[in-house]
C-alpha cells in the first residue's frame, strides 16, 4: 500500500500543478489597472472603439503595439 502511495503521490501533484495553471493563466492575462487607467486617458479614438465593441484584451494589445512604434523619448513624454 505504502509503495502504491509512493508511485502514485507524483502523479497526484503534477495532475495538481497542472489544473492549478489552468487556473491562473486567465488570471495573469488581466489587464491591470493601472494599465486600464494608463489606456483610457492615452488612446486614441480607434483604440476607444476597439474597447467598446471588442472589449479589454483587444483594446489594450492594439495600444501596447502603438507605443511600442514609438520612440523611447514619445513614450516617456507620453506617461508623464
Amino acid at each position: 500500500m505504502i509503495g502504491f502511495l509512493v508511485l502514485l503521490f507524483p502523479v497526484l501533484l503534477l495532475v495538481f500543478m497542472m489544473v492549478m495553471e489552468r487556473i491562473e493563466e486567465p488570471l495573469t492575462r488581466v489587464a491591470l489597472e493601472r494599465d486600464v487607467e494608463d489606456f483610457l486617458e492615452h488612446a486614441n479614438p480607434e483604440e476607444l472603439n476597439a474597447f467598446v465593441e471588442e472589449g479589454t484584451d483587444t483594446a489594450v494589445s492594439r495600444f501596447r503595439s502603438r507605443l511600442r512604434l514609438l520612440p523611447r523619448a514619445g513614450r516617456r513624454a507620453r506617461r508623464q
